[in-house]
């Protein structure tokens, strides 16, 4: 079944395919929402070439359609062996997902007044001869795209820490096509660019507390918890709720719950007095009490207006997705850009304009590091991470401040006993 719509439609959502994702989510693969949204962020990021998008739109749904459907394998679970798999389904693909005459992905309905996945359409396109089909044959170029294509998408999963590895960069390697490169660098904002960007909430929520005060505390959890945005958004199958925020019940100290999140773990993160103060700020504002009471299901980032389309078409208590909260986040940078622009630092608003939500973990694991001192089996602990070699990669600085540290460092501690 095609997934992605056209550029015109895509982030209206599709009710059909919203249907379809929520049963794989809960009958075959648990991650096939999840993995959709990002998708889609990615996808999005195309817009600006039409071709590129759907170039990658297809080459995603033909990929999509063998991880859910024939392997019933969770994406981040794929190896260089298993991907092997991938590339013989595609050179020699069941002949019913052929077809031999392009049509669209999906059409409009009159019957049903909405936009509908084209029962049409095959992810493969084959060719006849007098009438006849010929034997469907994969090119090299072809798959080298698709390898490509596939990889620049693992990457953007890995950027997301939804993945740890490329499947498809090993496969190209192993192939000899001269890919080269080594594990993207973290990126986080500096000290001074996050103090931009708290300002820049704090403002907004004084200037429109309606919509703000909400964004404010989705700033301040994220940081403060260093937690990937699938952890704090609705997606089938997982709707955060108040009550994810527990007291011990012999310490007293509190915590975030997170059920379920990369590698199906569930963890618990601790939460500051600081954190633990804003959660109270934005619990004022929506008329509940100072704290959450155990179990208390109230949706932790609700919609301010019914959805106009999608699963939750029509509701307004429902939680917001990851679209709608990256949209929020990314008001709240752009805004601290403008505020580090105004003060005449351009080389850091230009930064800071370059970095997304997924930034705000990777700062909160370096600031607690770097300059909280937290040790770093606590950090690990909290982050959710498996290895303390990950850890550990947040111990690197830039180089600036690696070359600040480094000017007075004297050649002899004793020299000036001497």
């Amino acid at each position: 079944m095609p997934l992605f719509d056209t550029l015109q439609h895509i982030e209206e959502g599709n009710p059909v395919v919203n249907q379809y994702l929520a049963t794989l989510s809960l009958e075959k693969v648990s991650d096939a929402g999840l993995v959709y949204e990002l998708a889609v962020d990615w996808l999005l990021e195309q817009r600006h070439s039409e071709n590129n998008y759907k170039t990658y739109r297809s080459e995603l749904t033909t990929f999509l359609h063998w991880c859910f459907e024939k392997e019933q394998i969770e994406p981040k679970l794929l190896t260089r062996r298993i991907m092997h798999r991938y590339l013989s389904f595609c050179q020699a693909p069941d002949p019913a997902l052929i077809a031999y005459y392009n049509v669209p992905q999906f059409i409009d309905s009159k019957e049903w007044e909405a936009r509908l996945p084209n029962p049409a359409w095959r992810p493969f396109l084959g060719k006849r001869r007098d009438g006849a089909a010929l034997p469907y044959q994969l090119s090299t170029p072809a798959l080298k795209t698709k390898l490509a294509v596939l990889s620049a998408f693992f990457q953007f999963l890995i950027q997301e820490e939804y993945m740890d590895r490329n499947p498809a960069l090993l496969l190209q390697r192993s192939a000899g096509h001269g890919v080269t490169g080594d594990d993207e660098p973290v990126q986080a904002f500096t000290e001074l660019q996050w103090s931009f960007v708290m300002q820049a909430a704090e403002q907004l929520a004084i200037q429109m507390p309606e919509r703000h005060e909400r964004t404010l505390f989705l700033i301040c959890l994220m940081y403060g918890c260093y937690l990937r945005i699938s952890e704090v958004a609705a997606r089938p199958g997982f709707s955060p709720v108040m009550g994810q925020f527990r007291q011990e019940r012999h310490s007293g100290v509190w915590g975030y719950y997170i059920p379920r999140s990369k590698g199906g773990k569930s963890r618990t993160v601790a939460v500051s007095g600081a954190l633990l103060e804003a959660l109270k700020r934005y619990r004022h504002v929506l008329g509940l009490t100072p704290l959450p009471a155990p179990g208390e299901m109230t949706p932790l980032f609700v919609r301010h207006k019914a959805a106009g389309h999608g699963r939750e078409q029509g509701e307004i208590n429902a939680n917001l997705g990851i679209r709608q909260l990256r949209e929020l986040i990314n008001e709240v940078i752009h805004h601290g850009a403008q505020l580090a622009e105004e003060g005449g630092l351009q080389q850091d608003a230009a930064e800071m304009r370059s970095l997304t939500a997924h930034a705000i973990r990777h700062t909160g694991i370096t600031h607690d590091i770097n300059i909280n001192r937290r040790p770093l089996s606590h950090v690990q602990a909290d982050a959710g991470h498996d290895s303390i070699d990950t850890t550990s990669r947040y111990l690197h600085t830039r180089q600036s401040e690696r070359h600040e540290s480094a000017r007075d460092k004297p050649l002899d501690h004793l020299i000036i006993a001497r």
